[in-house]
């Protein structure tokens, strides 16, 4: 009895991942199928390799699929890089300093966490419209450079790092930046990389805000580069859009693999106070 406790969670775990992994697994196996191949609900096939290495190729040729994903890294990588400069003072500032309404602004950074995108999504647009810069990088990445979500996460890691150790860098003539991004950020960096990933992960994922400001192929990034694919192909070779779609998955699993310890470290941190 104390053996099957004792397992039993992981096999539900286990259980749980295989219902969560299936989609990816039918993907990949789509893209290595023939046409002939594709309805065949067999999940283990013997995929042939000239279909495969086809399906490769018309989904790197057809589209210029190398610059969406440099699209996406860019939008990413800016977007990424704004929100940790902006997110970090905020949260550092709410944690560790004391100052009038500072429970006011908490609560006002939780209610915001409430309010969707498309909530803002017409404000947003008339005035990247008015200021003439649809179509640009900077339209994409404007209106998530304030994370209201990072500057939760962020306060909640920040809460655990001692107290002693702050006042005595500012005995010693550290400034409050300093300690911000010189101490505090260095014994928060699992949430960091926490916070990378979502962060990456959303805005790599993200259609709806880049199909409002985006209408030219050389700005898209992968998930409107895969919708201009699907046109393109007019939806009837399903190995190259899987092939496609695979292609543009692929650099996130690895983001998660590389940053999973200190992914799920960062997790864990936020709830320690």
């Amino acid at each position: 009895m104390s053996r099957l406790t004792r397992y039993l969670p992981h096999l539900v775990l286990a259980l749980g991942a295989a219902v969560m992994l299936l989609p990816f697994y039918w993907m990949l196996l789509t893209s290595l199928r023939s046409p002939a191949e594709i309805f065949d609900i067999s999940l283990w096939p013997v995929p042939r390799e000239p279909a495969a290495v086809a399906n490769y190729a018309q989904a790197a040729t057809t589209v210029p699929m190398a610059r969406f994903m440099w699209n996406g890294l860019v939008v990413c990588a800016g977007i990424l890089i704004v929100q940790v400069l902006t997110a970090v003072p905020c949260a550092y500032a709410l944690a560790k300093l004391r100052f009038p309404g500072r429970r006011l602004l908490m609560a006002l950074v939780i209610a915001a966490l409430c309010v969707p995108m498309q909530a803002l999504a017409l404000p947003l647009f008339v005035g990247l419209a008015t200021a003439g810069l649809l179509n640009t990088y900077f339209a994409m990445m404007a209106p998530f450079f304030l994370s209201v979500f990072a500057i939760f996460l962020f306060t909640q890691a920040f809460r655990s790092y001692p107290d002693e150790i702050i006042e005595a860098a500012r005995m010693d003539g550290f400034s409050e930046l300093e300690i911000c991004w010189r101490l505090v950020l260095r014994g928060a960096l699992p949430s960091l990389a926490a916070f990378s990933v979502f962060s990456v992960v959303a805005h790599w994922n993200d259609l709806y805000w880049p199909m409002i400001v985006v209408n030219k192929p050389t700005l898209a990034p992968p998930p409107l580069g895969m919708l201009f694919f699907s046109d393109v192909e007019t939806g009837a070779n399903y190995g190259a859009l899987m092939a496609g779609a695979t292609l543009i998955t692929a650099p996130m699993v690895v983001c998660f693999l590389l940053a999973r310890r200190h992914f799920i470290a960062g997790i864990t941190m936020t709830g320690v106070k």
